[in-house]
């Protein structure tokens, strides 16, 4: 077993270390493409949130933790197709993708069946890369408004995944827009549970801390590198 202990150690101090970062940070562990005796380990050593992208993985990898998972947070952070909204209503508390009208209906319908508020955050998509989904940053707000009136639906906040490069400094710019954008609606809103700024990962979290993140989602940092060939 990795240094998984030491690992979430030295970020949390990491976390701490910067003087930008929001009072609260949540730390969050990718535990997708990761064996359940890694993420066992890992809510040992106190981590409280656990994010997973693939429900097919996720639902067996949940159902061997068990009473592990009692008063942990489970968060749904890949792109979600509606025929998965049922599943991911039943099985996590945060949903970090949503990105449609329709993708919110679903949502709702499942939400409203089940007795659930199910909270979720609004993807925003800034780059043109094609494996990224999300909403435009300039359809965020109007987006946001719509889905204040859509039953059993509650907006915690914002995700944003920047685009890949090999300097994390290239992601800076990215994230205050984004933390602009949050902040514009925070501020805007009648609700106080517009809180949550999602972004940040394992190589550029630092950068998103300073630039006003107040979850960061860390896998490899965390477990090391993953092995795509266990799907």
């Amino acid at each position: 077993m990795k240094n998984i202990c030491g690992n979430i150690e030295f970020i949390k101090d990491t976390i701490n270390s910067v003087k930008n970062a929001p009072v609260a940070v949540e730390l969050m562990a990718v535990t997708k493409n990761f064996p359940y005796q890694c993420v066992l380990e890992a809510l040992k050593c106190g981590i409280k949130h656990i994010g997973e992208s693939k429900i097919k993985e996720a639902l067996p990898k949940f159902e061997q933790l068990g009473l592990s998972l009692d008063g942990i947070t489970k968060h749904f952070i890949g792109h979600l197709q509606s025929n998965k909204a049922r599943k991911a209503v039943e099985n996590f508390d945060l949903i970090h993708s949503l990105d449609s009208v329709k993708l919110a209906g679903d949502i709702s319908r499942h939400a409203v069946n089940r007795g659930k508020l199910q909270n979720c955050l609004i993807e925003v998509k800034i780059s043109q890369e094609i494996t990224k989904t999300g909403v435009n940053p300039n359809d965020v707000e109007d987006f946001y408004k719509q889905c204040l009136s859509v039953p059993n639906i509650s907006i915690k906040g914002l995700m944003f995944i920047a685009p890949y490069s090999d300097n994390p400094e290239d992601s800076r710019p990215y994230f205050k827009q984004v933390y602009n954008l949050f902040e514009k609606i925070r501020k805007s809103s009648s609700s106080y549970e517009f809180d949550i700024l999602s972004m940040g990962m394992s190589d550029d979290y630092r950068i998103a801390l300073e630039e006003g993140a107040t979850m960061v989602r860390i896998g490899s940092a965390i477990f090391g590198k993953r092995s795509y060939g266990n799907k």
